[in-house]
């Protein structure tokens, strides 16, 4: 397993004591697109990038939506994403030139994390390779392809595609509104963007409302719930603290884009809290032309501190 987890990710494995079990869940992560991984990502109408700005070096994660198909595998290991050229009218395919990993993806060679997350049969699905801009688009060869399991995440039976509603204006700025500090406390699902040596990982954190702490208008915080053992978010932390966050509102197609630097703080009793201190804030109305059904919690759930 030395070639699936670098040195933060070993050494997170390391502290909480779970390294057998990483090196024998680490055997499911491939380089392939296997035909059940590729038949998934062609059924789903939203996608989520994660990378890092190449001007800038902030990380970030963005939502892609288009007709189930938008993102499909085009080879054993090259997924391909349509639409969102750099003017898209409705941002359905790929991010409008004016969000924040536009230029990214726009750049050949770009390390992206990537996740297509079904909340109707509440799976997902992660790949992680290496982006260049297409004629419509861009695509992505892969260098890690896996599945997670349904922890944490929120079962929503449908969608509908809200076809008049219009993104609104980007609003930006160096620290969360009282408006957006409720958002994130109302969301019961986020998406973590962090970068590692050789590219980027996108992944998924989901909860009760409440799961998301926010500690100021600078920062907030959230439980690392037990997953997978592998801990490559908090692994890739431990090497790199630059990071970006995602919450959208399923409903209104609202998003709301942070990106700071993220540190895990590990206690005497076991337990882990992730801690994010903001660097910016992007908010746009109406962002996706998606809405979704209300969320039925999973099992998995913890109750929120309180």
């Amino acid at each position: 397993m030395s070639g699936v987890y670098h040195a933060g990710s070993l050494a997170v494995q390391e502290r909480v004591g779970v390294r057998d079990l990483a090196d024998h869940v680490g055997r499911s992560i491939g380089s392939g697109i296997k035909p059940v991984a590729a038949a998934f990502l062609e059924q789903q109408p939203l996608l989520v990038v994660g990378a890092a700005d190449p001007a800038t070096g902030r990380v970030w994660a963005s939502a892609l939506t288009g007709t189930p198909g938008f993102a499909r595998a085009t080879g054993p290991h090259r997924v391909s994403v349509t639409g969102g050229a750099a003017d898209a009218p409705d941002g359905r395919g790929g991010p409008l030139s004016a969000d924040p990993l536009a230029a990214a993806l726009a750049t050949p060679g770009t390390g992206v994390g990537t996740i297509a997350l079904d909340p109707r049969t509440r799976r997902r699905m992660r790949l992680n390779g290496v982006a260049e801009p297409t004629a419509r688009g861009f695509a992505v060869t892969a260098r890690q392809v896996f599945a997670n399991c349904p922890k944490y995440l929120q079962k929503r039976e449908s969608y509908e595609v809200v076809a008049d509603r219009v993104p609104g204006e980007r609003r930006r700025g160096a620290s969360l509104t009282d408006a957006q500090a409720a958002f994130l406390a109302a969301a019961d699902t986020a998406f973590v963007a962090t970068v590692r040596p050789e590219g980027a990982d996108a992944s998924h954190r989901g909860g009760h409302p409440g799961f998301l702490r926010v500690d100021s208008p600078y920062e907030l915080s959230w439980r690392d719930y037990p997953g997978n053992a592998m801990f490559l978010t908090l692994g890739n932390l431990a090497a790199d603290p630059r990071a970006g966050l995602l919450v959208l509102d399923w409903e209104t197609g609202t998003t709301l884009q942070l990106t700071g630097r993220a540190h895990t703080e590990f206690t005497a009793d076991g337990e882990r809290a992730v801690r994010f201190r903001i660097t910016e804030a992007v908010e746009t109305p109406s962002a996706l032309p998606l809405r979704w059904s209300a969320p039925g919690y999973s099992p998995a759930n913890p109750l929120p501190a309180r």
